[in-house]
């Protein structure tokens, strides 16, 4: 009896976020208040509000989910969160106001857009250095690393060019020009293409990767809105590659689109200035960021209609899920 009240004390009173793992919290990144704010999923109410450096943006988990990194443009640094512990446990320096980047974790590497030093960063993740710096046009944003690691996208924002660079020169080998303030990729599952979301143009171009040349576009105007208020920035796409989601910005909708004809399937209405954009693993809800709304949307992705709004910090930039 002794043994078994023991093994019940130490169960009961164990410390359950020492291994938490895929606990399906959700945090966004919010611009102005400097914090991220961690959300229940089920209850979706705020349970953490962590103090970041400042202005965090893009965020990433590393492969098994422990740490999740935050980019924060005006301390040019990447924050590391510890995810069980919900707080900031170390720091890695960048170069001038880091936007988005991309984590290779076999080469133990960060590829960094710094938006202010018109330039790709590549960071070793355990030495804390920039082991070198990539020549961009003006104000890079968007970073992708190729399946194999080997080449590394990044769009340049006054440039309307999409880089291609050789991951292991740290060199440009290919420009391609696309429509005007380029954003955010999504890669379709095949590998065969690259989407862009072009901002002030309010389109998405599509790059035949083999080629590295446009191979279309699409436009997108919801009913009853401007189309000076079309600027597509985040984007995501099902596992299948079948279905894309683009926020449309000022124009407060996302766009549904069928990836293989390229059609709009539906527009949804969402927050003021929608940018930040994510999937639920099981692909049944869409999270948007609405920077000029202070909240998220959560979206039914089979009904294509809001479930509810929760307000966040102000000027949400990201949304990623913990799972």
């Amino acid at each position: 009896m002794r043994v078994l009240v023991f093994v019940l004390a130490a169960i009961i009173f164990a410390p359950a976020q020492a291994d938490a793992k895929d606990t399906g919290l959700i945090f966004v990144s919010n611009e102005k208040t400097n914090n991220i704010i961690v959300i229940d999923p089920k209850t979706y109410q705020v349970v953490k509000d962590i103090k970041v450096a400042r202005r965090p943006r893009d965020m990433h988990f590393n492969s098994d989910h422990t740490k999740l990194y935050v980019a924060c443009g005006d301390d040019d640094v990447i924050d590391i969160l510890d995810v069980a512990k919900l707080e900031i446990v170390g720091r890695l320096n960048t170069g001038p106001s880091p936007e988005t980047f991309v984590m290779d974790e076999q080469r133990h590497r960060l590829y960094v857009s710094d938006e202010e030093g018109s330039a790709l960063s590549i960071i070793d993740m355990e030495q804390n250095i920039t082991v070198a710096e990539v020549p961009t046009g003006a104000e890079p944003e968007g970073v992708m690393v190729s399946e194999d690691g080997k080449t590394v996208y990044v769009t340049s924002e006054v440039g309307d060019l999409v880089h291609q660079v050789d991951a292991d020169g740290g060199y440009v080998t290919q420009d391609v020009v696309v429509g005007t303030r380029p954003r955010r990729f999504a890669a379709t599952p095949d590998g065969k293409e690259l989407w862009v979301s072009c901002e002030l143009s309010g389109e998405v171009y599509i790059i035949d990767r083999e080629t590295f040349t446009v191979s279309g576009k699409i436009e997108f105007l919801p009913p009853g809105m401007r189309k000076s208020d079309v600027t597509p920035v985040g984007l995501t796409m099902t596992k299948d590659g079948k279905t894309a989601y683009v926020t449309l910005g000022h124009a407060a909708h996302v766009a549904v689109v069928d990836v293989p004809t390229r059609k709009i399937e539906a527009y949804v209405l969402v927050g003021k200035r929608s940018w930040g954009v994510t999937l639920s693993k099981d692909e049944s809800k869409l999270f948007v960021a609405n920077g000029f709304g202070d909240d998220i949307t959560v979206i039914d992705a089979k009904t294509r209609k809001a479930i509810i709004s929760i307000p966040v910090g102000r000027i949400p930039w990201g949304v990623v899920i913990d799972e």
